[in-house]
């Protein structure tokens, strides 16, 4: 049960200012904590919304925060309760990757875009070792600090796993353009895999400073993702036909190696190793974060660029 009693020292330490984003249960400010004078941003949960009291997708941000401690995942620092809503005190992280892919004044290096992918496969991994699945990254959630570090964000839909292997989950998750394709096809079983499809394709985007497969419906996603990656067949992704929203589709071939080499101009022959086998189609062949993270790609010159070199906005320039 949630304890939502809070001391008026607590609750009396935390200013809000600024309101920089506002969903239909939550609101998020940018604040600041009086004592020390930290910056901090302080997600604002509507409980009264819930005849239950509280959404489960707060409890779950809220759980999976104060289990997790990584340098590459935001830190919880205070939770309290204030006029029948719950605070949730965050560390001040003043831009995204996302604002950074679409800044046209910055120039990524192969080093850049190496150092956000070993922060991000770091982050997911410590995520996946403690049997926890993000089940949103993309760009927006994974955010910088001033100092240049990526930090993952918003557990809203994070799960644990593994406890029950016959554990069935909502296929109805992770924004629908870094969507694994088992999750499209409606598999209610699934692992941490569909983690590492969505940072195959953070890293597909960050190569091509565009979206990979920008799917405008679920139809349209299986389309474009399978015109990019190659149509699935029971060869390729045994039992793929007995899932339960698979349709017979456009058949495309898979793209061969050169194909993807044209596609990604910059990669190295370890980079595009890396993408393959982050973005195979069945979630059985597809690395997970161990094995990304042996990847020789991290290895091989370039190195990653340190995290206070990386690139940055005027506002990621500001100082906590």
């Amino acid at each position: 049960m949630l304890d939502t009693t809070s001391s008026k020292d607590t609750i009396s330490s935390y200013i809000k200012d600024t309101r920089v984003g506002e969903g239909t249960y939550a609101v998020v400010y940018v604040g600041q904590h009086s004592p020390s004078h930290r910056r901090v941003a302080i997600k604002e949960i509507k409980t009264i919304m819930f005849k239950d009291g509280l959404d489960m997708s707060a409890i779950r941000e809220m759980k999976y925060l104060q289990e997790l401690h990584h340098v590459n995942i935001i830190n919880l620092i205070d939770v309290y309760y204030e006029f029948e809503n719950l605070n949730l005190v965050l560390e001040f992280l003043p831009n995204d990757l996302e604002m950074l892919i679409k800044d046209k004044n910055l120039i990524f290096s192969p080093s850049d875009i190496k150092s956000w992918l070993l922060m991000t496969l770091r982050g997911i991994h410590h995520c996946h070792r403690n049997f926890i699945i993000h089940r949103d990254l993309k760009p927006n959630n994974l955010l910088i600090s001033p100092l240049g570090i990526l930090k993952i964000a918003d557990f809203g839909l994070a799960r644990s796993f593994g406890a029950n292997p016959n554990e069935l989950f909502t296929s109805n998750v992770v924004t629908r353009w870094y969507r694994a394709p088992e999750l499209l096809f409606g598999s209610c079983h699934y692992t941490d895999k569909i983690d590492i499809w969505s940072i195959g394709i953070i890293f597909a985007e960050l190569m091509l400073r565009t979206p990979y497969l920008p799917g405008l419906n679920d139809l349209d996603q299986l389309d474009i993702t399978f015109k990019a990656l190659g149509t699935p067949t029971e060869i390729n992704w045994p039992n793929v036909s007995s899932l339960p929203l698979y349709k017979n589709l456009n058949i495309y071939p898979k793209p061969s190696r050169d194909e993807l080499r044209r596609r990604f101009l910059a990669a190295t022959e370890n980079a595009l190793t890396l993408l393959i086998k982050m973005t195979e189609l069945d979630p059985s062949a597809r690395f997970n974060s161990d094995q990304c993270l042996l990847s020789p790609y991290f290895l091989e010159i370039p190195h990653p660029t340190p995290p206070r070199n990386l690139p940055k906005s005027i506002k990621n320039q500001e100082k906590q």
